[in-house]
């Protein structure tokens, strides 16, 4: 793992809102919003692109939590910013990120997650492990 990020070190993406990431379950839709879920998946990518730069080719991350605060509304077509923060590395290797989503000026969401890199034949063996239980 390359150690090249220091507490509040900041990265950025920008998307913009799909129709089908709207709250919506099998019953139907909720509300046609900017789903809890699909921000949940995007602020593991904000934090991703810290492991993205910090893992060596033989290394994979791995999400290990997410905590998300969903504060406003946002609506298919808008732009979302998510400005991820380096936290810290855990004694484990774990990476803790802070997020915030942002429609302009307005939070949508904030929150946490985590994800350690680790060497991809640990991985394949544990995965491989826990398929034959």
């Amino acid at each position: 793992m390359k150690l090249q990020f220091k507490p509040g070190d900041e990265l950025e993406f920008r998307k913009t809102i799909q129709p089908d990431e709207i709250a919506q379950f099998e019953s139907g839709t909720v509300h046609a919003v900017y789903s809890t879920f699909a921000i949940a998946r995007d602020a593991e990518w904000s934090g991703r692109l810290f492991v993205l730069q910090m893992k060596e080719d033989d290394e994979e991350g791995i999400g290990t939590f997410i905590q998300v605060n969903h504060r406003s509304a946002a609506f298919p077509g808008q732009e979302v910013q998510f400005i991820s923060r380096f936290e810290r590395i855990e004694e484990n290797g774990e990476i803790i990120t802070s997020f915030k989503a942002l429609q302009k000026n307005r939070l949508i969401a904030e929150g946490q997650q985590g994800q350690r890199i680790l060497p991809k034949d640990k991985l394949e063996a544990i995965f491989r492990k826990l398929q034959a239980e």
